[in-house]
């Protein structure tokens, strides 16, 4: 469900998740529509409730960014939203974030919604929390220190775990 949304986007793909350590099949879709001139957005946050998690998730980053999506991270708090948003018209909200653990092994629900108004609403949310997150700039995560890539390696090897 995930995969199908993300690569059939023609202008948007806004996502916010807790969590984020996606599949390669959903890795390489974001990349590719974002490539393609889709405006792909992602919100984390700034300051999580695991720390291998928030690592896993930070290790993404560099290349999303290669690939011209914005990542920003979200400061006013634990932000634990699960939405995506394709095109003004698909949403999805529930359990499932964007990560091996919800797509292979927990049990998650998630309510597919295609309707513009709802998933209008769901944009005001996500824009609402957009203004309260901070842009990842390329030269931002260029000058990260190296016990950061550490982490984010490290992470990276253990984040299906967790």
């Amino acid at each position: 469900m995930f995969f199908t949304a993300i690569s059939t986007a023609r202008k948007n793909i806004y996502i916010s998740t807790p969590y984020f350590s996606p599949n390669e099949s959903i890795l390489t879709a974001l990349k590719t529509v974002a490539l393609g001139g889709v405006d792909v957005r992602l919100i984390l946050p700034a300051n999580s409730d695991s720390t291998i998690s928030y690592w896993n998730s930070i290790s993404y980053i560099g290349e999303l960014l290669e690939a011209g999506i914005k990542v920003y991270l979200y400061e006013k708090g634990f932000n634990h939203s699960k939405l995506l948003m394709v095109d003004g018209i698909f949403s999805t909200v529930g359990s499932a974030n964007i990560d091996y653990r919800s797509f292979e092994l927990n049990f998650e629900v998630n309510a597919l919604i295609y309707n513009e108004e709802f998933t209008e609403r769901l944009e005001k949310i996500f824009f609402d929390d957009l203004s309260q997150s901070r842009l990842i700039s390329p030269d931002e995560w260029k000058k990260r220190s190296n016990r950061q890539k550490l982490n984010e390696s490290l992470a990276r090897v253990l984040g299906p775990l967790y």
